[in-house]
C-alpha cells in the first residue's frame, strides 16, 4: 500500500487507467439548468453543498422540496438557514466562489450535479422570498450555473441507501450527547444534551 509505484500522479496515467467518458456521460452534461433538470430539483428536499477554500467543505442543505429556488435557466437560489454558525461553506465561498451541489430525491437512484459559482446576498427582497415560520434566512446563495447533469443511480443502488430493509436504528449507534461527552473526557454532559436535544431541535428549526 505504501509502494510509491502504485500511486497515479498525472491525469494521462488516470486516463490511461479509466478510458475516455463517452456515450450518455458526456451528453448529459449541459450549461444551463435543462427543463428536466429543473424538474429534479423541484422534486428534491435535501442537497450538498461543496465548495473550496483555506480547506474543502461539505454541508447538507435541507427544506420542503423545492427549497432551492430557480430564478432561471442559469441561476439557482439557496437560502441559508439557521445553524451553528461555524460558516464553513460561506466562508470558503468568500474566498473562492466555486460550489458544487449535489441534489438527492428519496426513492430516486439518480442524482443532479451542478457546478458554478456563488455569491452570498442579505438583499432583503430576497431574503423576504424564503420566509418560513415568520423565520427569514440569515443570507441567500446566488448561485449562478457553470454547468449540471444527472449521475445515474449505481451508487444508491449499491449502497441501498433508499431500501427500508437497510435502515439503521440510530441507538444502534453513539448519541451526539455521548460523542460529545467522550471527546471532552466528561467535561460536557452529554445525557443532558441528548434530553433537550428533540425539543432543540424543533425549537431551532428556522
Amino acid at each position: 500500500m505504501d509502494n510509491p509505484d502504485h500511486i497515479i500522479r498525472d491525469i494521462a496515467s488516470l486516463r490511461a487507467l479509466y478510458g475516455e467518458p463517452a456515450g450518455a456521460a458526456v451528453t448529459k452534461q449541459v450549461d444551463h439548468l435543462h427543463p428536466h433538470y429543473q424538474a429534479l430539483i423541484k422534486a428534491s428536499p435535501f442537497c450538498v453543498l461543496a465548495t473550496i477554500g483555506e480547506t474543502v467543505e461539505i454541508t447538507p442543505r435541507g427544506d420542503a422540496p423545492g427549497f432551492v429556488e430557480i430564478q432561471d435557466a442559469h441561476t439557482l437560489l439557496l437560502p441559508d438557514r439557521r445553524g451553528n454558525n461555524r460558516i464553513d461553506n460561506l466562508r470558503n465561498i468568500v474566498e473562492d466562489p466555486r460550489v458544487t451541489l449535489l441534489f438527492l430525491i428519496p426513492g430516486v437512484g439518480e442524482t443532479l450535479r451542478v457546478v458554478g459559482t456563488a455569491q452570498i446576498s442579505v438583499d432583503p427582497a430576497l431574503l423576504a422570498r424564503f420566509v418560513v415560520n415568520n423565520q427569514l434566512p440569515k443570507s441567500v446563495l446566488v448561485v449562478k450555473v457553470q454547468y449540471c447533469f444527472f449521475q445515474c443511480a449505481k451508487a444508491l443502488m449499491r449502497s441501498r441507501l433508499w431500501d427500508p430493509t437497510a435502515q439503521i436504528e440510530r441507538t444502534a449507534l453513539p448519541s451526539n450527547g455521548k460523542i460529545l461527552e467522550d471527546i471532552t473526557k466528561g467535561e460536557f454532559d452529554g445525557a443532558a444534551y441528548d434530553q433537550i436535544a428533540p425539543q432543540r431541535l424543533k425549537d431551532t428549526m428556522y
